[in-house]
């Protein structure tokens, strides 16, 4: 089984590491990192360099595809390249993902129309102008298509896919490897928890970075 993450500037490393971690240990999958050039891709915040080892067209019908979130997903709405692949890539998919922001990637491509999708809480409102019906869920599937909230729920959806392929006791047992235990120490993980100054402090430093990345 052949799985695709593409990557791209200003990726969110976790969005697509996390699904990586568990769906490499899937018995006989193979996962690639793609993008529009091979290459080095930076992360958003800059620190990071991952590698994308092969273009878009080295792996034009994956088993499996997963579209990572980061701000470099802005720019990625208008590339008519990049949103090609993903559209013929998902008409041959048995499954296709997202974490974060890696949802409006897949609805400017017309992948999520009319369907219910999920992205990082601060993007409800362009994901709708996409065409996809967003819900405030961690994990949300219609069909063959699952998308995933932010950032670190990209395991909990890779974990998901991965028992629909293999089965329950495999999605444990990767569970059980990687420790995937969480016991956070703050219960504000989301704008339902976290107390209201909380929630505009951090949107108000997110629209700031979002304005410099499409600067």
């Amino acid at each position: 089984m052949r799985i695709a993450i593409p990557l791209f500037d200003r990726v969110t490393a976790l969005d697509a590491i996390g699904p990586y971690e568990v769906l490499s240990r899937l018995p006989g999958a193979s996962v690639h990192f793609v993008g529009v050039e091979p290459g080095e891709k930076r992360t958003d915040t800059r620190a990071l360099g991952l590698s994308a080892d092969l273009a878009l067209s080295d792996l034009p019908d994956p088993e499996v595809l997963v579209v990572p979130g980061g701000y470099g997903t802005r720019a990625l709405l208008r590339d008519a390249e990049l949103l090609g692949w993903v559209r013929s890539a998902h008409e041959t998919s048995q499954w296709t993902a997202s974490v974060c922001t890696g949802s409006l990637v897949l609805a400017a491509a017309g992948v999520l129309d009319g369907l219910e999708a999920t992205t990082h809480w601060l993007e409800y409102d362009l994901l709708e102008s996409l065409g996809a019906r967003p819900v405030a869920r961690r994990v949300v599937r219609q069909g063959k298509v699952i998308t995933a909230a932010g950032v670190s729920s990209g395991i909990d959806m890779a974990l998901t896919l991965a028992a629909l392929i293999a089965g329950d006791d495999v999605a444990r047992g990767i569970q059980l490897a990687i420790e995937y235990d969480p016991e956070p120490p703050f219960d504000s993980g989301s704008p339902a928890k976290a107390d209201r100054k909380l929630v505009e402090t951090v949107t108000a430093l997110a629209r700031g970075e979002a304005e410099m990345a499409s600067s």
